[in-house]
């Protein structure tokens, strides 16, 4: 069976403090959208869990496919295996999600194939441990996130709209940005309607833009045809339109060094409706 890993978008990312342990308190909005990894997962009976088509770049042990399978079960203790196919279309590196919605997509797919009947609060926890970001996907809903990332509030982001996302070709490591001296990580907390009401920002923007000159070249570029932000703390810039018209129009004239996608935002996951 085939299943759909989409895409996010951080709408807004604020930095309101850092926890005894080293973890950011963050507050942000998680918008899902419709640029979708492909995952074919089928089950096998003697307990081992493969990559058989993968990134290239990505060590099989090391993919969160992989290590997300093995969790589930571990803590279900199936004797069940899999056979994983991944197909890219989310970059990697660009702060879109896409490892960790890969991860939640195998949880909730393997939930279902081998019949261990965890509830989503479960499978969420145990993708908790994989990656900050993955519980979003097992829910399945856009929301207004805090703490880590893991208190979530499903929100309705209607009316729809369509964003243009740019990736300039380069990768941003997430430690990196969290690790730098600069980055703000005071930011006064803010509520759901405060940020519909002033768009809030991305703390994480400043660092980027000033170590990463392709990323702050991408914002220029496509701020001269929209409000341009950085999503989460990787590479993928984007702009938000009403019309899907406007969108492919900017998206044709990006630089072709760069990779640009059309993406309508979401506020359920495709992924729900497949399981």
């Amino acid at each position: 069976m085939i299943f759909s890993a989409p895409a996010k978008l951080n709408l807004m990312l604020h930095i309101v403090g850092r926890r005894a342990d080293g973890y950011h308190e963050l507050q942000t909005v998680f918008q899902l959208v419709d640029l979708c990894d492909r995952l074919e997962i089928t089950s096998r009976p003697d307990g081992l869990i493969r990559r058989v088509a993968g990134p290239s770049s990505v060590a099989e042990a090391d993919d969160l496919t992989v290590r997300a399978a093995r969790a589930l079960q571990a803590a279900t203790r199936s004797s069940l295996g899999a056979e994983i196919s991944v197909w890219k279309h989310i970059p990697m590196g660009g702060g879109l999600g896409g490892g960790s919605s890969d991860a939640a997509t195998t949880l909730l797919a393997l939930n279902k194939i081998w019949r261990t009947q965890l509830t989503s609060e479960q499978i969420a926890a145990i993708g908790a441990r994989l990656g900050a970001d993955v519980p979003v996907f097992v829910h399945g809903r856009s929301a207004w996130a805090e703490g880590t990332g893991e208190k979530l509030t499903p929100v309705d982001l209607q009316p729809a709209s369509w964003f243009v996302i740019v990736f300039p070709g380069v990768g941003v490591p997430t430690a990196a940005v969290f690790q730098a001296p600069e980055l703000t990580r005071n930011s006064p907390p803010t509520t759901m309607r405060g940020f519909l009401e002033t768009g809030g920002r991305n703390d994480c923007e400043a660092v980027v833009r000033a170590r990463f000159p392709a990323v702050a070249e991408a914002l220029d570029w496509l701020g001269r045809h929209g409000p341009a932000r950085l999503t989460g703390t990787g590479s993928c810039v984007f702009a938000k339109f009403a019309r899907v018209e406007d969108a492919e129009r900017v998206a044709a004239r990006v630089p072709d060094t760069w990779r640009a996608f059309v993406a309508r935002g979401l506020d359920a996951s495709p992924l729900l409706a497949e399981l």
